[in-house]
């Protein structure tokens, strides 16, 4: 069979539903305790053999040069990784916003790295790729590793984990948020005690990072405001608490706010209350085919959207 000389692969979004910082290493590297999930929210990546050895993009997508491009860096650490001598033509179509904490350069770069192992035919495992993969960003390994997980260490250790079936409402805020910025801020808590992967929820706990970010950007402020206002009142006005709990956080680093439920027509209910609270809704859209739900806001975009029970490359030969 003739191996491939083109990939079309997908790139998914993820959610911290909580992010403790418990520590720092005598580096400068924070130590972290988390549970990553995947949601139905994906850029697109598409890699074109190049046998000349040729590293590049077939474009320049708005908002990063080739040298801030993680699939750039990662085709390139794995050609240094191996001898390999050929080269990718990368094509990026994004969806998942820069700076909104949902991995999307860290994703994409582990997207390059799982489908250039199958188009150079290098063989390689997803433990090695992982060991590739953590000098480029601390979230790309678990895009690698490929599914929902408890991570500790860096966010680079980590224990699978089964999570229910979850829907989230998502405000991403027009605002970006620089991580390096966030992590070096003094008032930033970095000595939570871990609560460990035995006996707890995967929404316990709290993110660490949300006060630091709230006090700087007013817009991730309100996005939690209007969140938690909403699911108070949808919570409030079912009668039914206990079955429809609603949590509402901040995920990653900033600045998409999310709120989590394990019911859809909560989830559904969550974004009709949004909706009606926010007076600048201006445009609303429902993907074709899909239960995704995109509303365009004056003030940033908001999401119905699902949780993935793993990386659609999760169970992808990787070797």
């Amino acid at each position: 069979m003739n191996s491939p000389t083109r990939l079309h692969l997908p790139a998914p979004a993820k959610l911290n539903l909580f992010l403790h910082v418990t520590g720092r290493r005598a580096d400068g590297l924070h130590l972290l305790e988390t549970v990553f999930q995947f949601i139905d929210l994906e850029d697109h990546v598409t890699l074109e053999l190049d046998p000349s050895g040729h590293i590049g993009r077939t474009h320049d997508p708005e908002g990063f040069s080739a040298d801030d491009d993680l699939t750039l860096r990662a085709a390139r650490a794995l050609k240094e990784a191996t001898g390999c001598p050929l080269g990718v033509r990368v094509t990026l179509d994004k969806q998942i916003p820069m700076g909104a904490g949902l991995g999307g350069g860290s994703s994409d770069a582990a997207t390059v790295l799982l489908g250039l192992n199958q188009l150079w035919q290098l063989g390689l495992s997803r433990e090695r790729l992982i060991d590739i993969a953590r000098p480029l960003g601390a979230d790309v390994p678990i895009f690698v590793y490929g599914q929902n997980a408890y991570a500790t260490g860096i966010g680079d250790i980590f224990e699978p984990i089964s999570l229910p079936d979850r829907w989230f409402v998502l405000f991403m805020p027009n605002v970006h948020v620089a991580t390096a910025g966030i992590f070096s801020a003094p008032e930033l808590t970095r000595n939570t005690k871990p609560i460990r992967i035995h006996g707890f929820t995967a929404m316990a706990g709290r993110n660490d990072l949300q006060p630091v970010v709230e006090a700087r950007q007013p817009a991730v402020r309100q996005a939690v405001q209007l969140l938690q206002q909403a699911a108070d009142q949808v919570v409030s006005g079912n009668g039914r608490e206990a079955e429809n709990t609603i949590t509402v956080r901040m995920t990653g680093s900033g600045a998409c706010v999310f709120a989590a439920t394990q019911s859809h027509a909560t989830a559904l209910a969550l974004l009709q209350e949004v909706q009606r609270v926010s007076k600048k809704i201006v445009v609303a859209r429902q993907t074709s085919g899909s239960e995704r739900i995109t509303m365009r806001t004056e003030a940033g975009t908001l999401y119905l959207i699902r949780g993935l029970a793993s990386h659609p490359l999760g169970s992808r030969q990787v070797g």
